[in-house]
């Protein structure tokens, strides 16, 4: 078995120098029938190593509960056989554009600190990953060569019990291969995220000469490694979609390259946060600001798209990385295979929405305040709140305080208005006595910055003009609640375009990869043959969802529909790219 280790300057195969040219691509990101190809595309672009961030709040959606762990250990396996070395970053927090950056809703204490209420639910959570890892290291048999330490800490605390308990709990669960941290290129972060005897590497998109001279700063030996080389980056709801000329990318990674560091490409292979996994920013710059929700796909503009496909910057980081190569590089594998003509949606029953949580919600409930939804055990989702406005009164403003993030409201029966976290009061003012109803919507946990964590809902009550209303009813739907809808009862959809869940057929003759138009539709979510797309959002710049080929099957297939504020009489449909 071989050995990997950490040199004064080199990283070490077996006592021989090596360069670890990797690439990040996410296995919960992108289906598992398609790893092979993806991991191909890796090999073939000149590189040697793959790495990935393991989210936790997916594997373990309440405490306990543990939802397929076994996934890593497969990703792992399938590195192995593509050729390629592995890195596995555990967090226990992970950033990644995810949903509140891997942190399950539900975990308590004080997050990212030496909280022993935290660590018990940290080190809980470890004893059912980490065998996966233990057993495919280098030393075993197996690709993983490295282990992170939580991720990006410097950018958040200075908790160095914290970073060395975790250190501690990846060695007591027999990770012998070389720890590591990564963390921005400057000195507070390096000095917060830094652990004593565990290699230190930088993530930057460019200048690295200057990135990796902070670094020595504070490390005058070890492995030069940019662990996060940002040759792309991702895009916000109602924002532009972000590019990053290939020629620029391609001149930084051999500038880093140039200085003798290994690097991490991300993302070599963004993927897609399927099934409402992605998470938010907030702006500004310490992020302190207006909430910018990630879409859905993932594609990162990196080399390979999002569709598996080579890019410009595929083939200029070829270029590149093939002066450094062992040996000629492999063929590109082929394309998977793409959709073969266009199959609309055939709409046969819709649900109102007040169905739908009539029949997937959680447990109903009355409060003196509104709960959150982490008080309601929502992840992703929706809660519906309903309080009577009482009377006789006249009309006065309604203000959902700390709206957390968009409000659909009814006032009797009849819609109201939207509601944002900047804009959440009504437009017109309310009389009593009235029913008044908001379903609010999270657009997704913050994934990075002080504000990591904060609750989703109603956050500080609901006012009438400055009189605070009581009694309010609450109920929550998680979303993963409509991966089985048998209890939902269906009407015929007739011309409606309300909100709720619609379902129908889509035909399909030669079964490939796709894109999921929804033309007038405003906001929701999709599931074909049970699989969840994601979000969709009329707000852009984001416009079809990626269908990966194996999720259609040839024929008849089914397609549910969320929509949350106001669908279109245009059926949607699938296209080839």
């Amino acid at each position: 078995m071989s050995e990997f280790t950490v040199g004064d300057d080199d990283f070490l195969l077996d006592g021989r120098p090596v360069r670890l040219l990797s690439g990040a691509l996410h296995y919960f990101r992108v289906h598992e029938a398609q790893w092979g190809h993806r991991l191909a595309m890796l090999r073939a672009m000149g590189l040697n190593c793959v790495e990935t961030y393991v989210p936790w709040n997916l594997h373990e959606p309440r405490p306990g509960v543990f939802r397929d762990v076994e996934a890593l250990g497969r990703f792992l396996d399938a590195a192995r056989r593509a050729g390629l070395w592995a890195i596995v970053r555990p967090g226990p927090y992970i950033c990644a554009e995810w949903e509140n950056g891997g942190l399950p809703h539900w975990v308590d204490g004080a997050a990212r600190t030496r909280d022993a209420r935290y660590l018990a639910r940290v080190e809980s959570w470890f004893r059912r990953l980490l065998p996966g890892v233990v057993d495919r290291q280098i030393g075993r048999g197996g690709p993983v060569i490295m282990v992170q330490v939580e991720n990006e800490y410097g950018s958040y605390g200075s908790d160095a019990e914290y970073l060395a308990r975790l250190a501690g709990l990846l060695r007591e669960a027999g990770v012998t291969v070389p720890l590591f941290t990564s963390d921005g290129p400057e000195d507070h972060m390096l000095t917060g995220g830094s652990v004593p005897g565990v290699l230190a590497t930088v993530n930057f998109g460019s200048g690295a000469r200057e990135a990796f001279a902070a670094l020595r700063r504070h490390r005058p030996s070890g492995p030069l490694m940019c662990m996060e080389f940002w040759c792309g980056w991702f895009d916000h709801w109602g924002a532009g979609h972000a590019v990053r000329d290939a020629r620029d990318a391609a001149r930084t990674l051999r500038e880093i390259l140039e200085c003798g560091a290994s690097v991490n490409l991300y993302m070599a292979h963004g993927g897609t946060s399927f099934a409402g996994w992605a998470g938010a920013n907030r702006g500004g710059e310490l992020h302190e600001g207006v909430l910018e929700p990630d879409v859905t796909s993932y594609d990162y503009d990196a080399p390979v798209d999002e569709f598996g496909a080579p890019t410009d910057k595929f083939w200029r980081f070829r270029e590149v990385l093939a002066a450094y190569a062992e040996g000629p590089l492999p063929h590109v594998p082929p394309a998977p295979a793409a959709l073969g003509g266009r199959a609309a949606a055939e709409l046969t029953g819709w649900a109102p929405l007040g169905e739908v949580m009539r029949a997937l919600g959680g447990p109903p409930g009355v409060f003196a305040v509104p709960p959150t939804f982490e008080e309601l055990d929502v992840d992703r989702g929706l809660v519906h709140y309903e309080v009577t406005v009482p009377g006789p009164r006249q009309p006065y403003p309604l203000t959902a305080r700390g709206l957390r993030d968009l409000a659909v409201v009814y006032v009797d029966g009849e819609r109201a208005g939207v509601l944002t976290e900047t804009d959440a009061r009504l437009a017109e003012p309310v009389a009593g006595h009235a029913r008044v109803e908001l379903w609010v919507e999270s657009l997704g946990r913050v994934n990075y910055g002080p504000r990591t964590g904060e609750p989703k809902g109603i956050t500080g009550g609901l006012l009438h003009e400055r009189q605070y209303l009581h009694g309010v009813r609450a109920r929550g739907l998680r979303l993963d609640a409509l991966d089985d809808v048998t209890d939902v009862v269906f009407g015929a959809p007739g011309d409606t375009t309300s909100p709720g869940l619609y379902r129908g057929t889509l035909t399909v003759r030669g079964a490939g990869d796709a894109v999921l138009e929804l033309p007038g539709w405003t906001r929701g979510f999709v599931w074909i043959n049970g699989f969840g797309l994601g979000r969709y959002w009329s707000a852009g710049p984001q416009r079809g969802l990626y269908v990966p080929g194996p999720v259609l099957r040839e024929g008849a297939n089914d397609i549910r529909v969320l929509e949350l504020e106001e669908a279109a009489r245009a059926a949607p449909y699938l296209r080839s790219r």
